[in-house]
């Protein structure tokens, strides 16, 4: 069998080198090979094609093997193939990781069932533990940075149990029906049996079949598919055959072997790895665009994480934003929200709020200091600018409810010394400012007397003005008094998902000729009236609204996250460049994409900054 494979690994290598054949191939002329080298593969300007990961087996002497059937699939399919070494290394394997844009899972032996708590019965086969831990190690980095994958046999049941799903530890002893046999003796272009395909599935799509003729090769297989994914394929005896996690994470895996099939001559089965090609190929110009554009999150209640004993935004914390995270979802730079819920409006009670929003400023500031190699704390556009181009991620600073301002309005300039950039104006309850959105009292029918004051104050000074929680007679009130653009910081669509938090049609037309701007929030509640279906879709949705009624210029992303923000597809700062992949998807073009991750915030930011110099 390595005889095979080592053959079946030339070829693939020759058949690479097609020009070469014939007499080229067979006389061996080193001057020769190095001018046809020099000629025909130095192109600087030839299209990159996506890079394709494919994870190997693990063999005795402790080395690595892929089959040649794997690699001609992707090649076939205008891939650029790259094998990963079997290793238990992580911080190796993450680099080889971060640089990939796609990647395909192969088959191989039988699966520890410890990973899905059972106890491995007498006909388990032999397991590598080592192959194990590499598996579930490559599964757990790729996804965690999004990266569209296919899992192949073993691939598929490895996805299954990552995700938190359970294996037939041999199908011949453990399963009813006995119908089929799931181990061929066939060669692996030929199929032996049928597997009816889920209708409107992806899989459905890309195939065009719901029924086809496949190879079988395994005793194991998935039993209770993992949180998350549908089964969208099964035999006859009711094995299943194929598990996607489509439309929400671009996760498919097949338990038959379609390299095999491909390498055969199959043309269908080679539209599951042009498929993958073309779902990494898509991937690779949101990573490219993320390198070239400035992306900003301009809303999250992390500091109400740095209570918890131990914390370190540079560390892959279970929260939803941390450095490692934004690291992987190539997000540049993220607004920290300094918040306090609404409390009692006496001095005393007043001044506690005030002392809370300092506590919470310096405590940003500690955790930047503490990872100052990784990120800054940021002020201007300019600052980000130099930030990214040093590697590090930039921290804004805002503030959530003026409640936290107190009854001084000097406290503006004082948390602006300490590098906030905006305050939202109220939480869910009315303030010494104005009117909320929610549970309002409607006692000031706006803006107070005191909140036109902080209007004024923050005009002057050059801190942005956040409507996002504001009543609508204050959204007004702000908008006819205040002499600079204005931002909602998270606020969503409520002609799609009807929510006080909000905006209507004329509220986002209000801030466009404002010249303001509106960061559609990624809360479920906010996105979609069912919570636990409110997807990313839903929130691309909202986006391609909000551009429609305000203009491309006038529309940017907030997530909320570490504050009730998160939608399936999009629960942390590694899923932030799924946003980019469905506005790609969409048609949007790298221009638009540029001003909705960030460029449209930073010129509001800007614009607001720079009135203030003026006086």
């Amino acid at each position: 069998m390595k005889k095979v494979i080592f053959y079946i690994s030339v070829i693939v290598l020759l058949i690479s080198f097609l020009p070469l054949r014939g007499q080229d191939v067979l006389t061996p002329d080193l001057q020769k090979l190095y001018e046809y080298t020099d000629s025909r593969f130095v192109d600087l300007r030839a299209k990159k094609q996506p890079l394709i990961g494919v994870s190997a087996s693990h063999t005795q002497s402790g080395g690595s093997s892929v089959a040649g059937t794997y690699i001609h699939a992707v090649l076939k399919a205008g891939g650029r193939p790259v094998i990963i070494p079997v290793m238990s290394d992580g911080l190796i394997l993450r680099d080889i990781i971060k640089d990939l844009d796609g990647l395909v899972m192969i088959g191989g032996g039988d699966f520890d069932p410890r990973y899905y708590k059972e106890r491995a019965i007498p006909d388990m086969n032999d397991i590598d533990s080592i192959r194990d831990i590499y598996d579930l190690v490559l599964l757990k980095m790729a996804t965690d940075r999004n990266i569209p994958l296919l899992g192949i046999c073993r691939g598929e049941q490895a996805m299954n149990v990552a995700f938190g799903g359970t294996l037939y530890q041999d199908i011949p002893t453990q399963h009813k029906d006995k119908s089929i046999k799931h181990s061929q003796s066939e060669p692996r272009d030929v199929g032996t049996h049928i597997v009816s395909i889920t209708k409107d599935s992806q899989l459905a799509k890309i195939l065009g079949l719901t029924e086809v003729s496949t190879n079988t090769y395994h005793h194991q297989g998935v039993k209770d598919v993992a949180p998350g994914f549908n089964v969208v394929g099964k035999t006859s005896d009711g094995i299943v055959e194929a598990i996607e996690a489509y439309p929400n994470r671009k996760i498919m895996g097949v338990q038959w072997h379609p390299e095999g099939h491909v390498w055969g001559g199959d043309t269908t089965m080679l539209k599951l790895f042009s498929f993958i090609v073309n779902e990494a190929e898509t991937f690779r110009k949101a990573k490219e665009l993320h390198k070239r554009i400035f992306t900003i999150d301009t809303h999250c209640d992390t500091p109400l994480e740095f209570k918890k004993a131990g914390f370190d935004i540079g560390k892959r914390e279970a929260n939803q934003v941390n450095i490692p995270k934004m690291e992987e979802g190539m997000l540049d730079a993220i607004f920290f929200a300094a918040y306090t819920g609404q409390g009692p409006r006496d001095k005393v009670s007043s001044q506690k709020a005030v002392d809370k929003i300092e506590g919470l400023i310096k405590g940003i500031h500690t955790q930047v200091e503490n990872n100052k190699d990784i990120c800054e704390i940021a002020y201007t556009a300019e600052d980000l600018m130099r930030i990214k181009k040093f590697g590090k991620k930039a921290i804004f600073i805002g503030i959530e409810n003026g409640y936290g301002i107190g009854k001084d309005i000097s406290n503006i300039a004082r948390f602006k010394e300490m590098g906030v950039n905006y305050i939202t104006l109220c939480h869910t309850r009315d303030n010494d400012i104005c009117d909320t959105s929610s549970k309002s009292n409607h006692e000031w029918n706006g803006l107070s007397p005191f909140g036109k004051e902080v209007i004024r104050e923050m005009n002057r000074l050059g801190v942005m003005i956040d409507v996002s929680h504001a009543g609508e007679k204050t959204f007004w009130d702000v908008i006819n008094l205040s002499t600079q653009p204005i931002i909602a910081s998270h606020s969503s669509v409520k002609a799609l998902c009807f929510n006080d938090r909000n905006l209507t049609d004329k509220q986002m037309q209000a801030i466009a000729k404002n010249g303001g701007v509106v960061q559609i929030c990624l809360v479920d509640l906010f996105i979609n009236k069912d919570r636990k279906k409110a997807s990313l879709e839903d929130a691309v949705d909202h986006i391609d609204y909000a551009v429609r009624v305000a203009g491309i210029d006038h529309v940017g992303i907030a997530s909320d996250f570490d504050g009730g923000g998160g939608l399936i597809g999009c629960n942390g700062s590694n899923d932030m460049i799924n946003i980019t992949v469905k506005l790609l998807e969409r048609g949007y073009s790298d221009e638009d994409i540029a001003k909705i991750w960030g460029g449209n915030f930073l010129r509001v930011m800007s614009a607001v900054q720079a009135a203030t110099e003026k006086q």
